[in-house]
């Protein structure tokens, strides 16, 4: 039996329990140009987690309630907010979806997509005082949305995740390991595709390479894929 099998088996519900609700979830897909190709920034999940643990994936992570109280430095971008309302967000839960990436990124890698806030500030979580939100906040504006995925109803434990993408250079700070994300480095999507990875992993570095060369326009009316599993089959849709 494969690592990845053997994995699937071992998060898979066997006590004939009811599905559990997916949990809203936010990854961010953060992107270079080397000399010949484009690099993506990945890392291996902690063996600690009971969720995909040992597997290399983008820096991610669910939706925490603090992440819908922090105020943006900069706003998603119209097209970004009308694809997030589409798949059935609201305005206020399609911003805690991208700060909560944003946030997850710093957590697990120590880079910052920052922006200028008009005053200084405080935040009462921890967190966003050490990203730096007496001057600066999170910035939406950097991020594009480029798909989503629901984890089998088969798992213990279920995500609705949204996946974002930016631009690496406009990122502050410089990579730090963490407790969570381990071994982070840049990777070809070619050299991506041969690192232990989650199956949905691999069908979501299939489209951002493709997202990626292609730079589809700024539109809200850009499709979106949509990656689930319904009466036990894999749907492959758009929303």
């Amino acid at each position: 039996m494969s690592t990845t099998k053997n994995r699937s088996v071992a998060e898979s519900r066997t006590d004939g329990s009811k599905a559990p609700r997916p949990k809203d979830a936010a990854t961010l897909i953060l992107y270079r140009q080397s000399s010949k190709n484009i690099e993506i920034l990945m890392g291996e999940r902690s063996g600690r987690h009971s969720f995909m643990p040992n597997t290399y994936v983008f820096p991610g992570g669910r939706v925490d309630a603090s992440d819908s109280r922090i105020p943006p430095a900069e706003d998603l971008r119209e097209d970004v907010m009308a694809r997030l309302l589409r798949g059935g967000c609201t305005p206020a839960r399609a911003r805690a979806l991208a700060i909560a990436a944003i946030r997850e990124t710093f957590e697990e890698t120590g880079l910052r997509l920052a922006g200028n806030y008009p005053r200084p500030r405080k935040s009462r979580v921890q967190v966003w005082n050490e990203f730096g939100t007496n001057t600066c906040g999170p910035d939406l504006s950097k991020l594009d949305y480029i798909a989503r995925a629901v984890t089998p109803p088969s798992r213990k434990k279920r995500f609705n995740t949204r996946f974002f993408v930016a631009n690496a250079e406009t990122l502050e700070g410089e990579i730090k390991g963490s407790g969570e994300l381990l071994d982070i480095r840049w990777v070809t999507i070619k050299d991506a595709l041969n690192l232990d990875i989650p199956v949905i992993t691999e069908k979501i570095l299939g489209y951002a390479g493709k997202f990626l060369n292609e730079r589809p326009p700024q539109e809200a009316t850009v499709p979106v894929p949509m990656f689930m599993m319904r009466h036990g089959k894999r749907i492959y849709g758009e929303e």
